[in-house]
């Protein structure tokens, strides 16, 4: 969807990717892998038509489109471009990009695939969905905006979750975390949740937010730390040891939202859901079973280390080290 350097073509056709194209540089890259290959490599090309962040002008891309037409070993499969400001009340913008899209589209009409729409255009302007269409943030059940029609009824599919690690009571005056920038105003019980900011809670939650503890919403309390956060438990009755904490998603009655994570840390629920970071296992769940897991820091070590020569990992510290 975005930018690839030319020096990763190679790499492209091992994983059998579709990269965008969008310079005579990085197709003709691609072509000298195809022909060392005897393969035929799919390419889309990116159109800018008003986002102004990667692509090519309207007016330039028709004659990279008919070049690439003629270049052996490469296939122009696709054709697209990406919306400014679909998921915003006016739509003026995002119809203008269309219009300038579907112009440079005439004149590549043997470009079999066409794609523009994102979930914001999908919901409110689904007669622009063409021949492909990128759901993103939908895909999490989640909408982009409030400005964005609820014409499907999307279900938020992704929790973030913690456990209740320790229980300390604290009397009036009693302060917590670094800065000590929250005190008790009572005899209070706190939990200690294993999630902190290198984990995706935001900082920013820190004597904002809240969890969800048996049902019940408990406050975030004092500065969220790297690996861990303390929350407020004094008013949640029969609160244990191991507790299922609900950061983002639902228990019992009540649900917290990446929505509403985002609003408090003045952001947006893509950079919210983005940022649960590579270390939290991901378990997958149908009908309320887990079927698969992933770890995805694992999976990068392997990665890594299989790009090293033999004996340089020996020279470090281990991954239990880190």
């Amino acid at each position: 969807m975005g930018y690839t350097p030319a020096g990763e073509a190679q790499r492209l056709a091992d994983l059998s990717l579709t990269p965008s194209v969008v310079s005579h540089e990085m197709a003709l890259a691609l072509a000298r892998v195809a022909s060392e290959r005897g393969i035929e490599m799919p390419v889309h090309l990116k159109v800018d038509t008003g986002l102004n962040r990667y692509g090519l002008s309207p007016s330039e891309a028709p004659d990279l489109g008919r070049w690439l037409r003629d270049l052996a070993g490469i296939r122009a499969e696709g054709l697209f471009t990406h919306f400014a400001s679909a998921d915003e009340g006016d739509k003026s913008h995002t119809v203008e990009q269309h219009r300038l899209f579907l112009s440079v589209a005439e004149q590549l009409d043997w470009v079999p695939i066409r794609h523009v729409s994102n979930t914001a255009t999908l919901l409110g302007m689904p007669d622009m969905s063409l021949e492909m269409v990128r759901p993103g943030l939908g895909i999490y059940g989640c909408y982009p905006s409030s400005h964005v029609k609820r014409s499907l009824p999307l279900r938020p599919v992704l929790s973030l979750k913690g456990r209740i690690a320790r229980l300390t009571s604290l009397a009036a005056g009693e302060s917590v975390s670094y800065g000590r920038t929250w005190r008790a105003s009572r005899s209070s019980l706190i939990g200690l949740v294993t999630c902190g900011y290198a984990d995706g809670l935001p900082r920013g939650l820190s004597n904002r937010g809240s969890v969800l503890v048996r049902g019940r919403r408990a406050p975030i309390v004092g500065r969220v730390c790297m690996d861990m956060c303390m929350v407020d438990v004094s008013d949640i009755p029969g609160v244990a040891l191991d507790d299922e904490v609900v950061i983002i998603g639902r228990q019992g009655e009540e649900e917290i939202s990446a929505y509403e994570v985002a609003e408090l840390c003045g952001t947006i629920s893509y950079e919210i859901l983005c940022g649960i970071s590579a270390r939290v296992p991901r378990l997958y769940l149908r009908q309320g079973r887990m079927v698969s897991k992933q770890t995805l820091v694992l999976e990068l070590q392997d990665e890594v280390a299989a790009d090293i020569p033999e004996g340089v990992l020996a020279e470090g510290p281990s991954p239990g080290d880190a």
